[in-house]
């Protein structure tokens, strides 16, 4: 079993929002395999996959619904009901100071300021568990960051973010059949953002005339 945790906030306030990205993934995850989501308890719902040939790996998606700042006591429970160890639970976040574009696994370390994760390390009592993080950049300038993560994704962001949620998705299904090594090799150079063009090359100097 392997639970992947995606990361964001219930109601439709919330569901453009650059916080709930982790939730985007999980979506695509369980849209991909024909599974339904189903309320577990009064704080998550779930969707259960399996994910490559059959018999497949079984995956538990799980969205907590406890708004951001309490996501660990959605997913305490779980940890303890089926019995996992950190390297059977992916949480799928938002990342401000990850560039918008691009993706990358992470294993421990700090909350860095993600309250969701900061709450699961709380409850959890440990930080060895691994962390895919979408890129949504720090604020523009004026802007506080606690509004900049519940703003609605803008028009023209719809295909990048279309793109990231495809590759998050394939992120998940890699660190689920592969493991965590083998997903990073593949996915930590995820990078969607506008590549500036080469520098054009010098003119050459016309030749010189020989007398």
């Amino acid at each position: 079993m392997r639970l992947v945790v995606g990361l964001g906030n219930p109601g439709p306030n919330y569901a453009r929002t650059r916080h709930n990205v982790g939730w985007f993934v999980v979506d695509e995850v369980a849209r991909r395999w024909g599974a339904a989501w189903r309320r577990e308890g009064k704080d998550a719902e779930v969707a259960e996959v399996r994910i490559g040939p059959a018999p497949g790996t079984r995956v538990l998606l799980v969205k907590p619904l406890t708004f951001m700042n309490a996501a660990g006591r959605a997913v305490g429970p779980l940890v303890t009901f089926y019995k996992l160890g950190g390297d059977a639970l992916l949480v799928v976040q938002d990342d401000l100071d990850s560039p918008f574009g691009l993706l990358k696994f992470r294993l421990g370390g700090r909350h860095g300021g993600q309250n969701g994760v900061r709450d699961i390390l709380r409850v959890l009592g440990t930080d060895a568990f691994p962390r895919l993080k979408v890129g949504i950049s720090r604020p523009p300038a004026g802007w506080n960051p606690a509004d900049w993560v519940l703003s609605r994704w803008r028009e023209e962001e719809a295909d990048t973010l279309a793109e990231l949620v495809r590759l998050g998705a394939n992120a998940v299904e890699a660190w689920a059949t592969l493991g965590l090594a083998e997903a990073q090799g593949r996915f930590n150079g995820t990078d969607l953002r506008p590549k500036a063009d080469p520098p054009a090359p010098a003119a050459e100097a016309p030749p010189q005339e020989t007398v």
